[in-house]
């Protein structure tokens, strides 16, 4: 068996508010939109269920993509989360706070985890990127 051969091509998450995710993306976490398309009706159908069209968006800056998938309603809670890291987090944090995110933090056995909600309530775990 070879280990260590397995990576994340993209993270897919739902929104509800266009202009809001492109703020979250590109303005807070520094990931540009590469492209845009339309998910038809049967391709949505034949993937996740969904008998309609779903936009997308695509942000990549080169090695971090996220898929973008627009729906107007928000969904239950779930345990999903996606966990990134930033160069620094305090200026992560302010970002966060320019357009109105409250990050948070949680402690647990003397260990402090940051986390917070974009627009669409998908929850992200960040991490400080280790130098070296």
């Amino acid at each position: 068996m070879i280990i260590g051969e397995t990576t994340i091509h993209h993270v897919a998450v739902m929104c509800t508010d266009r202009v809001k995710a492109e703020i979250f993306f590109t303005k807070i976490l520094g990931v540009v939109r590469v492209k845009n398309f339309l998910l038809s009706a049967e391709m949505a159908n034949a993937i996740f269920r969904v008998s309609e069209k779903v936009e997308i968006d695509v942000f990549d800056d080169g090695c971090t993509r996220f898929e973008v998938f627009y729906e107007k309603s928000k969904r239950k809670i779930l345990f999903e989360h996606v966990c990134i890291e930033v160069k620094r987090k305090n200026d992560f944090i302010v970002r966060c706070k320019e357009y109105g995110l409250e990050p948070f933090e949680v402690q647990k056995d003397g260990k402090t985890f940051l986390f917070v909600r974009d627009f669409s309530d998908n929850l992200y775990e960040v991490k400080e990127q280790v130098v070296g």
